[in-house]
């Protein structure tokens, strides 16, 4: 089994019952299973600003899915939860990626892990190092940390150490 962190992120309506519906529906796919679920964090939009205020937490799951398999299903849970096309960085009632599948860096048309621009969002940074403080990006050989402490966009607004989630 793979040991991989996936990022949630929601901005539309109620935005944690997308989280929790979408952590959920990962937790029942056949070969995953959830082990642990960061707080939830409240920050600006990343990227296009002019929309409402997002969500985010980082889980945990052991899986023993491929990863261009998972990123499929993954997209299919998007789906299944809800969200709407509405183009690049637009609103989203929720939005899954993978951020590390293991140690193992991926490059293709469908899909990078490490996700690409992870070291740049402190929304991503913070709940991956509160579940593993010690991770190590593949790719750079860092500790996440030192990007945290060099990255300016965290504007954290809130966080929410009860993570709702049951499942």
């Amino acid at each position: 089994m793979s040991k991989i962190y996936l990022g949630l992120g929601s901005n539309v309506n109620d935005r944690i019952t997308f989280i929790n519906s979408a952590i959920k529906h990962v937790n029942k796919l056949s070969g995953c299973k959830v082990e642990q679920v960061s707080s939830f964090y409240e920050s600006f939009p990343y990227g296009k600003t002019n929309q409402g205020n997002f969500i985010n937490t980082v889980i945990t799951v052991k899986t023993s899915i491929a990863p261009l398999d998972l990123f499929r299903l993954l997209k299919d849970i998007e789906i299944k939860t809800g969200r709407k096309q509405r183009g690049r960085w637009g609103p989203r009632e929720i939005d899954i990626d993978i951020l590390f599948y293991d140690n193992l860096i991926l490059e293709s048309n469908e899909l990078t892990i490490p996700h690409n621009d992870l070291h740049n969002r402190g929304f991503v940074l913070m709940p991956l190092i509160e579940l593993e403080p010690d991770i190590i990006h593949p790719k750079s050989k860092k500790l996440l940390k030192e990007y945290l402490d060099t990255n300016k966009e965290n504007h954290i607004l809130k966080i929410w150490k009860n993570n709702f989630v049951k499942f």
